[in-house]
């Protein structure tokens, strides 16, 4: 027996939406507006991450050495900093690699590379290039280099740090980083239950026009269930049809977008993001048109339950 109603209430859903063939087109039009916003405020968080991990990979702290560092005592710190949880990774450049880069560097400065020959010794230190996991954890790093850079006789090989040069630059990032997530989520999250009013809105126009055919089933004895059901499937049927077009309208619009982000957005192709993330962008979609048309659709219908 709950069978049989099951069938009969997903067939009187998809008489539904044929029968009432323009306002489900309108229906399908906003949800495509709903799911479209969705899709874009996936995108956007894409580009925003991309960028915001860019940016991280290019800040570091550089500890510059004693010419006089023994390489012994040098591995032996890179190798402590690279037991530290906030650490990333160590690069060691030696003495005669960083002189080496100081020359490539200028190698259109005569002048200097000239004063550098008569010197006629490397005037520079060993250095550590220092990359943390995330740069609020910068300060915690520097510390440690203060607090364990010291050898046994009390001397230290450590010359300079250049965190505390760029902390207030560092610590500026880190709030943009921060203040960057939050407002993506709030506006994605705002977005999202606007697009969802417009779509819970426009199914209450659907309902409206099958008002008196409700108060007769009411009337007649049929449940409150078995009343909601076909509105159940006929919005379920709005939010798919419209996920898929919205699916297949992201690929030529990625596409013609996607050397346009590259060059501006710190090389993520939003085409390439999305052919390359098509399963989990698919999921999210079509689940979301779904979800979106099948609730809305069940909670506009309360209203005329009430007989």
């Amino acid at each position: 027996m709950t069978w049989i109603k099951v069938k009969r209430i997903v067939r009187s859903g998809f008489f539904s939406f044929w029968r009432n063939g323009f306002v489900s087109l309108s229906s399908i039009l906003v949800m495509v507006v709903t799911l479209f916003v969705i899709g874009s405020t996936i995108f956007s968080g894409a580009i925003l991450q991309s960028t915001l991990e860019q940016i991280k990979d290019k800040v570091d702290v550089n500890v510059y050495l004693t010419r006089t560092a023994n390489e012994s005592d040098i591995l032996a710190l890179k190798k402590n900093l690279e037991h530290l949880a906030e650490v990333s990774v160590v690069n060691y450049v030696s003495r005669d690699e960083a002189l080496e880069n100081f020359k490539k560097r200028h190698q259109n400065d005569q002048f200097t590379l000239q004063a550098l020959d008569e010197l006629g010794t490397n005037p520079l230190g060993a250095t550590l290039n220092i990359k943390a996991k995330d740069p609020s954890q910068y300060q915690s790093i520097a510390n440690f280099l203060n607090n364990k850079s010291a050898l046994p006789d009390g001397t230290t090989i450590i010359d300079k740090i250049n965190y505390f040069q760029n902390k207030e630059a560092i610590d500026r990032l880190t709030n943009i980083i921060n203040s960057s997530d939050r407002l993506g989520f709030i506006l994605t999250v705002l977005l999202i239950i606007i697009s969802v009013l417009i779509t819970f809105n426009t199914l209450r126009l659907v309902i409206y026009m099958s008002r008196d055919e409700i108060s007769v089933m009411r009337l007649v004895g049929a449940s409150r269930n078995y009343i909601r059901g076909p509105f159940f499937v006929a919005g379920a049927i709005y939010g798919f049809i419209s996920a898929m077009i919205t699916l297949i309208l992201f690929y030529p619009i990625t596409l013609w977008l996607g050397r346009t982000t590259e060059d501006f957005f710190v090389g993520l192709n939003v085409f390439h993001y999305y052919t390359s993330n098509f399963g989990q962008i698919f999921l999210t979609i079509i689940m979301s048109g779904i979800s979106i048309g099948a609730v809305s659709s069940y909670l506009a219908v309360r209203k005329y339950l009430k007989v």
